[in-house]
């Protein structure tokens, strides 16, 4: 299917409501009908009988949702398990973390709020110290990530914890040479890579971190509270999930794939995701959001006569480009901008304080077309 079929053409495939230009793909995702009715259709097969659902039915059912995941993201499906999201699949990797005092973790500036905040709180905990190097924005290279964090990391470096698409800048990292740097220096890495399934072309195998988190809530489709959490084999035994359950020390498979009684339509339905994603194309998908994204940049550069936050090369599909507003950079003045552009103009994006400016972040999406940015980019700012 050609990119012709995507935009207007395609959105009464979602629950999107008539009349707003929805540029926040990135913040929740928007899932498919046809991905929420398969949802629905694993709930009705739970409730028609839940006892033989949950000891019988369940556990295949589980397996092989993550094998048909792993084999879209490059991991062996018994590499990883299901979580409610990126952020809880952070916590467990370092609630599991055996620092000392002394020891160091090391992430970016450009590091997601909360990712920030359990790394504080580990470290806290352990009396390590938390380093974060300090990466510019905006960007002119890749190498400029590289060197800020090479210079962050010392002899007392236990852990890199970095974004594979930041959150708050929407920049691709470049996390293969990033885990390179970290293994030549004996430092283990875990990926932050929230935004990444379905917005890139994943090998997580090929990375050779230790850890990878993602959402398929995001830019898969997948229903709301839908991620992933893949670890290497060395040192799997050490980790355990932010809830302790029937399956400790069982094994990594055991532990995770069981916490106790919950809704598991979500983790289930990521296989219709799939199925959606595939009747497309997923290169096909990735190349209309990311040709999309960089048309809207330039349309919006233009207008406002300011920049994006980085070269396209380091972008998928989102990005930021910096507000022409003098008002102060503040999470206040933030909310107050984004709240105004939907109740007043129907536009959904998303404003944020970085690096003393605010930023509109816009994302792309197969439902999106160019007049959704025209939209924002003939709204009176001032």
């Amino acid at each position: 299917m050609t990119s012709n079929h995507f935009g207007r053409a395609i959105r009464d495939r979602f629950f999107l409501e008539d009349g707003i230009a929805f540029l926040n793909h990135g913040a929740y995702g928007a899932t498919p009908r046809a991905v929420l009715a398969a949802a629905d259709e694993w709930r009705r097969r739970m409730e028609a009988q839940p006892a033989r659902f949950m000891q019988r039915e369940l556990p295949g059912a589980l397996r092989r949702a993550a094998a048909a995941l792993g084999a879209f993201v490059g991991a062996r499906g018994e590499d990883l398990v299901f979580v409610d999201n990126a952020t809880t699949g952070v916590n467990a990797v370092l609630r599991s973390l055996a620092l000392g005092a002394g020891d160091e973790v090391s992430t970016t500036t450009h590091v997601y709020g909360a990712v920030r905040m359990p790394l504080r709180h580990v470290c806290a905990a352990a009396g390590a110290r938390l380093v974060e190097a300090d990466v510019p924005f905006p960007l002119g290279s890749e190498d400029e990530i590289y060197s800020a964090v090479a210079a962050a990391l010392t002899s007392r470096t236990r852990l890199l914890v970095i974004d594979h698409v930041t959150s708050s800048t929407a920049l691709i990292f470049p996390v293969a040479r990033l885990v390179a740097l970290a293994r030549s220096r004996g430092v283990r890495v875990l990926i932050d890579g929230a935004h990444a399934p379905g917005m890139l072309d994943l090998d997580i195998a090929a990375l050779g971190c230790d850890f990878y988190v993602g959402n398929c809530h995001k830019w898969l489709f997948a229903p709301k509270g839908c991620g992933f959490l893949w670890a290497a084999r060395d040192g799997r035994d050490r980790l355990h999930p932010a809830v302790i359950s029937h399956g400790y020390g069982k094994g990594f498979l055991a532990e995770f794939d069981w916490t106790g009684t919950r809704d598991h339509s979500a983790w289930l339905a990521v296989v219709a995701a799939l199925e959606f994603i595939a009747r497309f194309g997923a290169a096909e998908i990735r190349a209309h959001n990311h040709d999309l994204l960089l048309r809207a940049a330039r349309l919006l550069g233009d207008a406002w006569g300011t920049p994006a936050g980085g070269p396209p090369s380091m972008l998928g599909s989102m990005a930021t480009i910096r507000l022409p507003l003098p008002q102060e950079a503040t999470q206040a003045n933030a909310v107050a901008l984004h709240a105004r552009l939907f109740e007043r103009h129907g536009v959904e994006v998303p404003i944020v304080p970085f690096a003393g400016a605010l930023w509109a972040r816009i994302s792309a999406q197969i439902y999106n077309d160019l007049d959704d940015y025209r939209r924002l980019a003939e709204i009176a700012l001032a």
